[in-house]
């Protein structure tokens, strides 16, 4: 269970990275308030699962994120400096939402206590929602 859990962690920590990178380039306000929003909650799921691990005995949580995380912020970064405007971010975080709800699925394929697997589920519903609204809003700047 505990690598199971630190795997998500340090998915979250690159999501709460990119969420907050991105959303201080969007230019779009509403998405900007969204994306810096989206890095608290990601915040706060670590915060949950961390708080999960710690009763359960696990009290050393080293959080890395991973190295996939930071090349998609880097790429962000990179766009945004090069102008690809906000279409070029969003397809950027959803690149990186794709890779977190993977993190979920396989996290929740694994033998975990039902408490543990609720919240996981809890947090894998709000990560869904929050990829097809990106997806939509970056479907929506390229239709224009």
């Amino acid at each position: 269970m505990e690598r199971v859990l630190l795997s998500v962690i340090n998915s979250l920590q690159d999501s709460q990275k990119g969420f907050a990178d991105i959303g201080e380039h969007l230019k779009v306000e509403s998405l900007k308030r969204y994306f810096l929003a989206e890095s608290l909650k990601r915040a706060s799921f670590r915060g949950d699962l961390e708080e999960a691990l710690h009763q359960h005995g696990v009290h050393d949580i080293k959080e890395t994120g991973t190295a996939v995380g930071t090349l998609q912020r880097v790429w962000g970064d990179l766009k945004a400096k090069l102008g690809s405007g906000d279409h070029g971010l969003l397809e950027t975080a959803e690149s990186s939402e794709d890779e977190t709800k993977k993190i979920y699925a396989d996290a929740l394929n694994q033998e975990l206590p039902l408490p543990i697997r609720q919240l996981l589920a809890d947090q894998q519903a709000h990560i869904l929602a929050s990829h097809d609204f990106v997806r939509s809003h970056r479907d929506a700047l390229a239709a224009k």
